[in-house]
């Protein structure tokens, strides 16, 4: 039955919302959406890398991720407009990416797939990776959760409680950079920041509780996984833009549910 593209795809895009949802909804909480595009756009300077030294690509994207995450939360803790270092390392890091592509002739013809995802090509392979990377990214999370909630709420509150906040902060970066890495081949580095976030905001319009909108968040994403395909294969669109326009249809669809709530 894995044998089957299709199911391969939606096992794969099902696996990987379980650490989109819970880690979308503290992006959403935390506002670290321009923080999620950084590191996304750095995986393609990553995949490059990967190509260039002969490395499985998600060794190469998880490295460069986790580097520019890191980068960003030292810069931003000393001082510099986050904005400001988030835009400058963001689109720097994609534009030495796409230079360092344009050398090797295999990736040039692969890069579509990087940038936007394809995920109807994934392997049994791939399949055990993203869903390796996601149990991991959601046990992560589910160890520390009381400790992130704690710290995004009030970091004061969090070191009076004995907390570390840096340290709750490099829990998250260590995620988002172990998300990006697993889905890229699914949705690309352009449009894994949208699976995080516009899940976990439909989500939150409804969600009575932290708990609660992760689960949703979770759910959401895996419908937009599934209606995404559905979309892709009915009128032969990109899988991956397929998959994040149904959650931003999703999205669209709960606002005057929510304000008839």
């Amino acid at each position: 039955m894995l044998d089957d593209f299709l199911i391969r795809a939606a096992l794969a895009g099902i696996g990987l919302t379980l650490a989109t949802g819970p880690l979308g909804a503290f992006v959403v909480w935390r506002r670290m959406a321009y923080f999620g595009d950084a590191t996304a756009h750095a995986a393609i300077l990553g995949v490059a890398i990967s190509f260039g030294l002969g490395l499985p690509v998600y060794i190469g994207t998880l490295f460069v991720a986790l580097a520019m995450a890191i980068t960003v939360a030292m810069l931003s803790g000393r001082g510099h407009a986050s904005d400001t270092i988030l835009g400058v390392l963001a689109h720097s890091a994609l534009a030495f990416g796409l230079v360092a592509a344009s050398f090797f002739s295999g990736l040039r013809v692969d890069l579509s797939a990087f940038l936007f995802g394809d995920i109807l090509a994934v392997s049994r392979g791939d399949l055990g990776v993203i869903w390796a990377g996601s149990l991991a990214v959601a046990g992560l999370l589910v160890w520390r959760w009381q400790g992130l909630l704690t710290a995004t709420v009030n970091e004061e509150l969090a070191q009076a409680s004995g907390l570390n906040p840096r340290v709750e902060r490099l829990v998250l970066t260590l995620a988002l950079a172990l998300t990006v890495a697993v889905s890229i081949k699914i949705v690309g580095a352009l449009l894994i920041a949208a699976l995080l976030i516009v899940p976990a905001a439909t989500a939150r319009q409804f969600a009575r509780g932290p708990e609660g909108m992760a689960a949703l968040a979770t759910g959401l994403g895996a419908v937009s996984v599934l209606c995404g395909l559905w979309a892709s294969l009915g009128y032969d669109t990109p899988a991956g833009p397929s998959i994040v326009a149904s959650a931003a249809v999703l999205f669209a669809l709960s606002l005057p549910l929510r304000r008839r709530g």
